[in-house]
């Protein structure tokens, strides 16, 4: 076949950038100085953080001089996201006060190295004699200045020890340098109750938090009980518990010694929580408590944390190591969901049939049942189990959507000319993403104006690529594989390639027809990788079979050279997503003759925690500032391209008092969404099509970042300006300016995006030269 390397290169290379840079992700950590008279104090508080706050597990510094490996082991044991940090002993060498044999002002010194961590935006600090006791979601949120507990016994001018909460503009050369200068001076007072240097150089300048967040032993003295609503616990004062504590503070003890636990106590301690555990915590502390203990509950727990963040050969392993009795229903369904994700389907079958003999598990197991069946074209077998689990649930949205699939025939089965292309796409069900639904129509709108089946074999990415499936594709043209971020480990998991096209390394080497790979995303998120080595090989031997390798923008272009060999990454090329250059491929368009007066706002929440970390509450609070803002210069509507889109328009009218109407896009056909788009003033936008499908019809665009890939796609067309992250500080002020800025000068922002639009279209009609040439036209 014709093979034509080498990328179109009009476009500007995306800045090698880490993904949590180009969402404006903030970066939080807790951080404490340990030593080993300190550690056991150090192991109660790793313990009581992770018992109060089961869902949060960030990144902990331990900042040490002196620590054994044996006691990194123990500390380790407690925490899957230890960062070990030797301290600077050479700056407190010149400062002019305190014993350094004390561990009270080696600490104080000591601490100051959390000022020199440059990896993070938030970090909390935390004594070694504290433990948690309450919810610490207050302080993770905060976003603003150094925040600590003023002093209980010596005025309010001076913060507490042991607790800060410190933001990015201290974490700085310029802070550090004002906290040497007054070390050096010795003008500041260090006793064993305060951090004098950082008192002396704050002067009473920090926020104030509520003193539950460093509620000092000395408060409870005459044994006095510890107030319900204590957050942080501190064990001020010479004597520790850990070291036979002190009278007068019995009660108080007691909170602690709930944290003197060994490890085997801590994990089943852990495992007993309810509610929603933290991924990292759940897998670190449940591995281990599976493998002493074969808890089938806790098992299912871990397997399901794995299969949440994609690792589904890892919830096989675990699921495997205990023995499973008949009546254990949800553990059956979750190792049934692991096998088939690694399409392991007949060990799938077996357990998903025993998960559907229990009534509260029957559903979701015939669902998934559908959903094996369809995978491998046995639609009559998919529409049975699918009508089963209706007739358990009506209501069940799975067994639905699975039953409208299975009752179609699906088109990849359908005859066709010898004339046509094959096109590997994600084809959206009805309701489903407008986005998606839009791009493999689009796609095929780049091989010519004809998409109907007269020219067009669909192949479903997600069915299963057999023998039947690749002598059907041989008998065309050419395979086009395109429609989105299919290179995404979770959306459609199987174990062929580990991404979303369902196929074989067997029956990919078997096509022997042109395969060109149009404007596909890598689709990673913030926090989310490949972890199988299945689809480095899987990406690699498409790469080598194809004739054309385009991919949507530079961001993905350099991710997925770095996993390929060097001699590979010429074959990798710029391809525009064909949505952003849809007024030159419509056949017939015309811009319309005028707009509404109306801003379209969208938000998206699959995957939310990725998307908003901490920050859900700050960014609908600016949301509901700019809304307000722009809405007093034109109306703003919500515009869902999902039904879980709507979601927004529910949280802003409950939490803010702010009604929008909303735009059932979902329901949309084609034409209709370019349509809508097309006769808008400006959409802010969260989802990238909600970015690219509008700039391709000529509409202003700001893109709410929560994804490295809105930050690619500016970056490609020379705007990052018309993107803000949904964690930005001053989300709302930022976002009302930018848009009434457009709104004023709206004639020159869309002759702007025209212009852009014009230079992604120079780069597809050069492919589309070399396409021609491919596929002997």
């Amino acid at each position: 076949m014709t093979s034509i390397p080498g990328a179109a290169t009009t476009a500007p290379q995306a800045p090698a950038l880490s993904s949590d840079a180009l969402t404006g992700k903030r970066r939080v950590a807790f951080a404490s100085y340990v030593d080993e008279n300190y550690l056991p104090g150090f192991l109660a508080l790793l313990r009581s953080l992770a018992l109060s706050n089961p869902g949060v597990c960030e990144d902990f510094v331990v900042l040490h001089d002196d620590l054994r490996p044996g006691s990194i082991a123990r500390i380790r044991a407690l925490h899957p996201r230890i960062v070990l940090r030797r301290v600077n002993a050479e700056h407190y060498d010149t400062y002019k006060k305190g014993d350094q044999d004390n561990y009270l002002v080696r600490k104080a010194y000591f601490i100051l190295d959390v000022f020199r961590l440059r990896e993070y935006d938030t970090v909390i600090t935390l004594d070694t004699d504290m433990v948690v006791l309450g919810d610490l979601g207050e302080l993770l949120r905060l976003r603003e200045g150094l925040a600590a507990v003023p002093q209980f016994f010596y005025g309010q001018h001076k913060l507490n020890s042991g607790l800060l909460v410190i933001q990015r503009e201290y974490l700085s050369d310029a802070f550090c340098a004002e906290l040497d200068a007054t070390g050096r001076s010795g003008d500041y007072e260090l006793d064993k109750h305060d951090q004098g240097i950082l008192n002396a150089v704050l002067d009473g300048d920090f926020v104030r938090l509520d003193a539950r967040y460093n509620f000092v032993k000395r408060r409870l003295s005459g044994d006095l009980p510890v107030p319900e609503d204590t957050a942080i616990l501190h064990f001020t004062g010479r004597h520790k518990p850990w070291q036979g504590g002190e009278a007068g503070y019995g009660r108080a003890e007691e909170r602690w010694r709930e944290f003197e636990l060994s490890d085997a106590d801590f994990q089943a301690a852990y495992l007993a929580l309810s509610g929603t555990l933290h991924h990292d915590l759940l897998v670190h502390l449940g591995t281990p408590h599976v493998a002493r203990t074969g808890d089938v509950e806790s098992a299912r727990r871990v397997a399901a944390a794995h299969i949440a963040a994609g690792d589904y050969q890892d919830a096989v392993d675990i699921l495997s190591s205990v023995h499973l009795p008949l009546d254990e229903a949800w553990a059956h369904e979750v190792f049934g969901h692991a096998l088939m994700s690694v399409s392991r389907h007949e060990e799938a079958r077996a357990q998903l049939l025993l998960a559907a003999a229990a009534p509260n598990r029957a559903a979701t197991a015939y669902a998934r049942l559908a959903q094996m069946a369809w995978v491998h074209g046995d639609d009559a077998e998919a529409l049975r189990h699918a009508t089963a689990g209706i007739s358990v649930d009506p209501t069940h949205r799975s067994s639905r959507l699975w039953a409208q699939r299975a009752a179609s025939v699906p088109e990849q089965e359908r005859g066709g000319a010898e004339d046509q292309l094959a096109h590997v796409a994600f084809y959206m069900d009805r309701q489903g993403n407008a986005g998606d639904k839009l791009l493999p129509e689009t796609v095929r709108l780049g091989f010519g104006p004809d998409t109907t089946s007269r020219r067009w074999h669909s192949v479903h990415a997600h069915r299963l690529f057999d023998r039947a499936a690749l002598e059907r594709v041989n008998t065309r043209r050419g395979l086009v594989i395109g429609g989105g971020g299919l290179f995404i480990p979770d959306t459609m998991p199987n174990g062929n390639s580990a991404w979303q096209w369902n196929v074989p390394d067997e029956h990919l080497r078997g096509i022997d027809v042109p395969i060109m790979v149009y404007a596909v995303g890598f689709n990673a998120f913030d926090g989310q990788s490949y972890r199988a080595g299945r689809f480095r090989e899987s990406l690699r031997l498409l790469v080598e079979k194809s004739a054309f390798f385009g991919l949507r923008n530079h961001g993905s272009i350099a991710k997925v050279r770095a996993m390929l060999p060097d001699h590979l990454h010429d074959r990798v090329r710029f391809q525009p997503c064909p949505t952003t250059v849809s007024r030159q491929l419509v056949p017939g368009w015309t811009d319309p003759a005028g707009r509404e007066d109306t801003v379209l706002l969208n938000a998206a929440y699959d995957r939310a925690g990725l998307r908003f970390g901490h920050d859900y509450g700050h960014f609908l609070a600016e949301i509901a500032k700019a809304v307000r803002g722009i809405g007093a210069h034109t109306e703003v509507r919500c515009v869902a391209h999902s039904l879980d889109d709507e979601r927004i328009a529910f949280d802003l009218r409950r939490e803010h008092g702010i009604s929008l109407p909303v735009i059932p896009m979902y329901d949309f056909d084609n034409d209709a969404i370019r349509d809508l788009y097309a006769r808008t003033r400006l959409v802010i936008g969260m989802r990238g099509h909600a970015g690219m499908i509008p700039f391709g019809v000529g509409t202003p665009i700001i893109s709410l970042i929560s994804h490295p890939k809105m930050a690619y796609f500016l970056a490609d067309i020379e705007r990052p300006e018309w993107g803000v992250s949904v964690h930005d500080r001053n989300l709302g002020a930022v976002l009302t300016e930018r848009a009434i800025g457009i709104l004023d000068a709206h004639a020159a922002t869309v002759a702007d995006v025209h212009e852009r639009q014009r230079t992604l279209w120079k780069v597809t009609e050069e492919n589309a030269a070399d396409l021609r040439v491919i596929l002997g036209a």
